[in-house]
């Protein structure tokens, strides 16, 4: 079988997966006798209701990263913090991005391909950039979100833990760009 016989039949089967998971899921409810139906409209009202409580929490921390943005604090600590970081062997204006991505995914996509166009894909800033966006979680949205519709109060050792995770997954882009860029 030839490589590009692999990713035609993988294209197949990615085509049919999410219908099929539907139809299995569709068709297990039915077998039980339960109302498909009713079921999917009371899901979809609590997902609304979801969606309504964690609505004013991610309007304030898009507001706070588009500050953080526009107001250019994101480039002085940029500048501030490169300097020791650059000796890590940590590029310093990846900085902003590392900052943003604890906060907002789409924002940090927003400076990544802002990175892309300045130093390109290709280049070790852009692997490093590549890697970091795949290993890294936008912690505080995430916490925030989930930690509030769950209705927990103390998080104990999370924050220090997601810290920590992030931290790693930076290292790692940085190690493993180095890798592959030689």
């Amino acid at each position: 079988m030839a490589p590009g016989d692999f990713l035609n039949i993988l294209m197949f089967l990615s085509a049919f997966m999410i219908p099929l998971v539907i139809f299995i899921i569709v068709g297990y409810g039915l077998l039980m006798k339960k109302n498909v139906y009713e079921i999917f409209v009371k899901g979809a009202a609590d997902g609304l209701k979801t969606v309504v409580t964690i609505l004013p929490t991610l309007v304030g921390l898009m507001a706070a990263v588009g500050i953080l943005r526009a107001s250019g604090f994101l480039d002085l600590l940029s500048s501030l913090l490169g300097r020791g970081i650059a000796g890590l062997g940590f590029p310093p204006e990846l900085v902003p991005l590392s900052i943003v991505r604890l906060f907002s995914s789409s924002a940090a996509t927003g400076l990544a391909l802002d990175i892309f166009k300045e130093y390109g894909p290709d280049s070790r800033t852009g692997l490093i950039t590549s890697i970091m966006m795949s290993c890294t979680e936008t912690v505080f949205y995430t916490m925030s979100v989930y930690f509030m519709t769950a209705k927990v109060k103390k998080t104990r050792y999370t924050l220090a833990g997601a810290l920590l995770a992030t931290f790693a997954g930076i290292a790692a882009s940085v190690f493993l760009a180095d890798l592959v860029h030689g």
